[in-house]
């Protein structure tokens, strides 16, 4: 083949290229796909700045659950200590409507008997009272200890004040009304005198 011919079938080669790339769509699709993704690429710092902003909505709404959480656990616990209270002190109220009773079967119970008709009466009281104080006693109250025992503002009301050298300081010598606890709660303190 001479030279003129080799060129001329060059030639005749690349004009099928591209009559080849113009007649295949498909090649203008392929370059036209690649010049829009190359137009809707992010820069790094937009894409950065998204993701720091999707980071504090997760942030803040992870916060927002726990603290709901914390809430709910809180009023679940308080509801549970309420209901707890309500149960353990149900008594309280009745008892305390009872103390006067009380008290006034104690100083019944005190008074002497002259003749047998007054002395079966005070027994009858005496066996009322102690029913009393064993249906008490089951719902959790007791009378609160007080002669012989050191002077306890939480637990005694002082009302008098003496000098006995047979008592140490600061101690209860007399009681003027019972006190009672219901559990670990004072219904009412004990009149008290204390030894100064």
């Amino acid at each position: 083949m001479t030279e003129t011919n080799k060129k001329d079938a060059s030639l005749e080669n690349e004009n099928t290229e591209d009559k080849n790339l113009e007649e295949t769509p498909e090649a203008e699709v392929i370059f036209a796909e690649e010049e829009v993704e190359a137009e809707n690429v992010e820069t790094p710092s937009e894409e950065d700045s998204k993701l720091a902003d999707l980071e504090a909505k997760y942030n803040e709404l992870e916060n927002r659950y726990l603290r709901l959480q914390a809430d709910f656990d809180n009023s679940r616990r308080r509801a549970r200590l309420d209901a707890e209270a309500a149960q353990k002190y149900r008594a309280q109220s009745l008892a305390s409507d009872l103390l006067t009773a009380l008290d006034n079967f104690e100083r019944a119970t005190k008074v002497e008997a002259n003749n047998e008709q007054t002395k079966s009466l005070l027994s009858g009281m005496d066996m009322v009272y102690k029913g009393l104080l064993e249906a008490l006693k089951k719902e959790g109250i007791t009378p609160i200890e007080t002669v012989g025992k050191e002077f306890d503002p939480h637990l005694h009301q002082a009302v008098m004040q003496v000098e006995d050298d047979s008592f140490d300081a600061n101690v209860v010598v007399e009681e003027f009304q019972k006190g009672y606890m219901l559990k670990d709660r004072v219904l009412r303190p004990a009149m008290v005198k204390v030894n100064g």
